[in-house]
């Protein structure tokens, strides 16, 4: 087996065409978009390249790629409330060979190591944690949402077997959008909507730098206390917006105001790996034309709930319960567009969340797991912190 560093054109054309060939009888996985697996590793358009560092590797064995792997530093998170400092690995594609998968660990090691790090997650991105974060154990069965992992079940063994172990898992819980609430979460909407000084509005796309810059206050105060979480900047809040304005649907990304402050947001997404499955990874021309046309025909029937949060100063007062169902006034009586909600990324250390959630309704649909290797071998292994 060789181990080849991605460092030209035509390997980075392998890197990214290699998980196409192995998923090729798999029913379920829908293949990336190439410009997205593209975005990751340039330099000029992924922000986190000006705090980190990264390399890829693909292992070939008699001229035939059999594995890949990425490794990389964030510099903002390594340390941030680690033990040790921190790296991770990620886009880890593999035969179900043992040796293999611990010669492409064993690189992403070697090359941390070199760089201070004592420690690394995997699998995960190479930027925001929303993306390509976590290894599925459970939910096969299921189609992945947009860029979220979908990986083979033998990946669990490969993980394990080298070492890695739980650091937190990751919940999606799906509910049928239209059944009705606990009664606990309208209790807690009635309570407050007692009081004036809080208004609710969905995003207007006309106006997406305003809402960019809401987004950003709240989850700095609501997310950035997170183990793994760094304060998001202005540049940051907007290039995420601009990402996702070609497919914002506007009604279903919501905002909570107080005396006209941003106190809280809940953003949904139209599951577009629905369209995005017709297109094959290509979003040229032809691709372009697909999405347009599926999108027309309103063929994606699943809404994505991917961030939820509420500043700590107005945590506790019902807030969650009252945008929950200011959210489900639109999406439950005017604007019925997406009969499956999918709750995304929810952790196994988010207490408040899982409670809201499961208020919310429905089931664990799929698990993921977000593991840690640490390098030194007799050091106790901990856990993420519950919240």
């Amino acid at each position: 087996m060789n181990l080849i560093e991605v460092n030209t054109p035509v390997l980075e054309k392998e890197f990214m065409l290699y998980p196409v060939e192995l998923y090729r009888d798999n029913p379920f996985w829908i293949r990336p978009l190439d410009k997205d697996m593209r975005w990751v590793f340039d330099r000029q358009k992924n922000p986190t390249f000006a705090h980190g560092e990264c390399v890829r590797w693909v292992l070939q064995e008699e001229g035939e790629t059999i594995g890949r792997i990425a490794a990389f530093v964030n510099n903002k998170t390594a340390t941030k409330d680690n033990d040790q400092p921190t790296g991770g690995c990620g886009f880890f594609e593999c035969i179900n060979d043992q040796q293999a998968a611990n010669m492409l660990f064993g690189a992403a090691k070697a090359w941390l190591t070199e760089i201070g790090m004592e420690a690394m997650d995997g699998p995960i991105n190479f930027g925001d944690r929303d993306k390509w974060w976590g290894l599925l154990v459970d939910g096969y069965d299921i189609e992945p949402n947009y860029q979220c992992n979908y990986q083979l079940p033998y990946y669990r063994e490969l993980f394990e077997g080298y070492g890695f172990e739980v650091y937190f898992k990751q919940f999606t819980f799906i509910r049928n959008t239209f059944d009705p609430f606990h009664p606990r979460i309208q209790h807690k909407a009635d309570i407050l909507n007692q009081d004036p000084d809080y208004r609710f509005e969905h995003l207007r796309i006309k106006h997406l730098g305003k809402y960019a810059e809401d987004f950003r206050r709240v989850y700095n105060q609501a997310w950035a206390h997170h183990d793994g979480v760094v304060e998001m900047t202005r540049e940051e809040s907007a290039a995420i917006m601009k990402q996702m304005k070609p497919i914002l649907d506007e009604k279903i990304i919501w905002f909570a105001y107080y005396k006209e402050e941003p106190v809280a947001f809940y953003v949904n997404l139209p599951e577009v790996n629905q369209i995005f499955k017709h297109v094959n990874g290509k979003l040229n021309w032809l691709g372009k034309l697909k999405f347009v046309w599926h999108k027309m025909r309103k063929t994606n029937k699943k809404m994505l709930g991917l961030v939820f949060g509420v500043v700590p100063a107005h945590q506790g007062k019902g807030l969650d319960g009252a945008l929950v169902m200011a959210t489900a006034k639109m999406v439950q009586q005017d604007y019925k567009r997406y009969p499956v909600l999918e709750m995304n990324w929810i952790g196994d250390f988010n207490r408040k969340m899982i409670l809201v959630v499961k208020q919310i309704g429905g089931d664990i649909g799929k698990t993921h797991h977000t593991y840690r290797y640490l390098f030194d071998r007799n050091k106790p292994f901990e856990r993420m912190p519950i919240k």
